[in-house]
Parts: C-alpha cells; structure tokens; sequence
C-alpha cells in the first residue's frame, strides 16, 4: 500500500524547519510509542543531523503500547549520540513535563541561564499527540488539537513559563510511504487521514497481523475460533459476530472496519505495539501479511 500523503503547505514546512533547524539548540521529536521507528520522519532525522542537533526522542501515547516493548524501544534510543528519550501518555501528566524539560536542560548545558534560554524546535509526523504535548508544557490551550493528521498547519514561537523557547512546526509526514507493511500500520494507528487509504484493507491488514501477532487480542474480542484463515476471512467473521449484516445476508464492510480500527486505536484490544527494534521476525510476518492483504483487495475488487 504506497501511500502518497504530502500536502502543498508541507513542502512549505520542509523549507520552515531547514531554515529554524539553524536558529534552534535542540529538537524534540515526538514519536508514537506503538511504532517509533516508522514515525521517525527520515526527513528531520537528515536536517538535525546535518545541523548537529541533540535530540530528545518523546514516546507519546505509551498507555497504548506494550510496556515491555516501549521498554526496549527506550534502550534502543539511549544508545544514540546526543539523544535522551522520555515515554509519556496521550494526556501528558504535569510531573513528566518537568522531567521532559529537565532532559532537554541536560541536552544543552550551555543554554541555562536567563539570558541563554533553551530553544527547542518541537516536531513530529501528524497525529502524535504534539499539540497536546505543547498546551501541557505552555499550561494553557496553545495548539489546536483534533483527532485528525495536519491540524498544525504554521510555525509559531511559544515562550514556556521556565523560559524555554519552544517552536511550534506542522506535522509533517515524508513525500512517499513505499513499505506496503508501514503504510498499513501508520494507517491503522491514525497517523494518516482517512482520505489517504482505503478502511476496509487495512482493516483487513489489522485482522491478519494482529492473528499472527496479538492472537489473545481479537479471538474473545470477536469470537474468531480459527486464526489462521487470512485476514479478509477473519474481517468477514468479525461483521458477523458484531451483527453487522446488510440485506442479503452480507457484511457491513464499512462499520466492521470502522469497528476494527477503533478498538485497536482506544486500546480496546489491549496495548499493542506495532513494531519492535531490531525484530527481523516482526518484518517477516508483516510480509506474510501483506500477501493475505493483497489476496483479499483482489477478492473485494474482483466482485
């Protein structure tokens, strides 16, 4: 599923952030914890490194993934030079946004100092919670915040009341998603509009990775008996379990996929990590995947 999803005003932003990137200290990427690696922008990781920018990685939405897995992810990261990492939840507790500015404190010792303030550029791809992260800082409604990706559409500076100056950039997702298996799971977790995929195949995507790697997840959730039928066959049983049928006796697609996608984003089905670093089995099961995905699009599409 290559996903084309690189709206005119983030060619703009692209050109924005080159521009700060050289006015700024450090940068705070937040990072959705239930895949870091596919929602860190290659693009930003290029910019700050050709600056020389620490960076301070935020796992935001961490009550959504695995524990044990947001652990490992943080181990991952300290590894990298320059780089301090954070977890927080979607809400962002007042006690972690004074840890989160202490660690950016600790990036940049030599901006402390009223007269040397911290400045921080704050980004991230859409829909991580980034707004929510800046009104929590700022203690007070800064950013628009919506359940939907490219909200933020301008830079804006914001000074937060320990003085650090914090500057405000659009989410901005890379030109061209060309792993079938990240777009799909970028598209499960949020990150991308809804006018950017089709529901009903990565829900369809949903019901096969989440059988081969979440099984105790969906098998009481929907009552599935059998998961190892692929993924479009498991959709299938799931419209009927939950009552969605149309006349004919067929399947509601549309809200069985709707209902797929929301539990898996509210947690419903538990906390779920997408991805794992340094998991090559992870990678060849989301292959495995993708192959029962493309069966059932040609299935849907030959009807």
């Amino acid at each position: 599923m290559a996903i084309q999803w690189f709206p005119g005003h983030m060619n703009k932003a692209k050109k924005q952030i080159a521009d700060t990137m050289a006015k700024v200290d450090m940068v705070i990427e937040v990072l959705d914890a239930r895949l870091p690696h596919i929602t860190t922008n290659p693009l930003i990781h290029e910019l700050r490194v050709h600056r020389q920018r620490p960076s301070l990685k935020v796992l935001n939405k961490a009550d959504l993934a695995d524990p044990n897995v947001t652990a490992a992810w943080v181990q991952h990261f300290k590894q990298e030079a320059n780089t301090a990492v954070i977890t927080l939840d979607e809400a962002g507790k007042a006690r972690d946004m004074g840890k989160l500015l202490k660690l950016c404190r600790e990036l940049v010792p030599h901006r402390i100092g009223g007269e040397k303030p911290v400045r921080a550029m704050i980004l991230g791809v859409p829909n991580v919670g980034k707004s929510t992260l800046i009104n929590s800082l700022a203690k007070r409604k800064l950013a628009k915040v919506a359940d939907t990706p490219g909200v933020t559409q301008s830079q804006q500076r914001i000074e937060l009341p320990d003085g650090t100056i914090l500057v405000d950039t659009p989410g901005m997702m890379w030109p061209k998603i060309a792993s079938n298996n990240d777009g799909y799971k970028l598209a499960l977790s949020g990150t991308i509009g809804r006018n950017a995929f089709d529901a009903v195949d990565v829900a369809w995507y949903a019901m096969g990775w989440l059988a081969l790697n979440a099984p105790a997840s969906i098998g009481s959730r929907y009552k599935l008996k059998d998961l190892s039928e692929p993924g479009d066959v498991l959709f299938e049983q799931v419209g009927r379990a939950m009552g969605y049928i149309l006349p004919g006796n067929r399947v509601d697609d549309q809200k069985t996929a709707e209902r797929i996608l929301t539990d898996f984003r509210a947690a419903t089905l538990g906390r779920i990590s997408l991805e794992r670093p340094n998991d090559s089995l992870d990678m060849d099961l989301g292959e495995e995947v993708d192959a029962q995905a493309e069966i059932g699009t040609e299935s849907r599409d030959a009807e």
